[in-house]
């Protein structure tokens, strides 16, 4: 297909019924599958982590200014489920497997499970990890770019969502 041409019809039935058996991949799919999935396998563990290091900081979290971090702390550790979640359903639907294997999670992860002394330091550490999630999501955006357009749709909108996170953690510190 040459630039600024369209396939025809005919074509396009044809194609699709050829390799019915591949699902959502098709012919058109031009990124190399195997490493795309290895990637959302990574942010798929990134996120988990970050799941659960944000679940510990939501229980652990005491002391004046508790309460409303806590509930920070809550509303992100959904999001970053959530995320897990859609990462989970586009490796399925491109015909991989979603690894939530526990053993290997944290070397899997971008962000590191950084557990904090103190309320000080669980805003610290997971103000850390999100901007690791930001660096490698955006790597990965570049990565997929025209190749894997959906998968780097649902990147950019799931980085959209820790850059706020970030945002949320870096006015947390600010000392008024």
């Amino acid at each position: 297909m040459n630039e600024g041409t369209l396939t025809d019809v005919s074509t396009l039935r044809e194609r699709a019924r050829k390799h019915i058996s591949e699902g959502a991949v098709t012919e058109g799919y031009s990124a190399d599958r195997e490493t795309v999935l290895k990637l959302l396998n990574e942010a798929l563990a990134t996120e988990i982590v970050c799941t659960l290091r944000y679940r510990r900081h939501y229980f652990m979290a005491n002391g004046v200014n508790a309460e409303s971090v806590k509930l920070e702390f809550k509303e992100h550790a959904d999001q970053e489920l959530e995320h897990a979640d859609l990462i989970a359903e586009r490796i399925v639907q491109l015909g991989g497997a979603p690894d939530f294997n526990p053993a290997g999670l944290t070397e899997r992860s971008h962000a590191e499970y950084m557990e904090g002394t103190n309320l000080e330091d669980m805003i610290k550490e997971d103000l850390v990890a999100e901007r690791i999630a930001i660096d490698s999501y955006r790597e990965m955006i570049q990565y997929f770019g025209d190749k894997d357009p959906t998968s780097r749709r649902l990147l950019e909108t799931i980085l959209a969502t820790e850059e706020e996170h970030a945002e949320d953690l870096s006015s947390l510190l600010v000392k008024n």
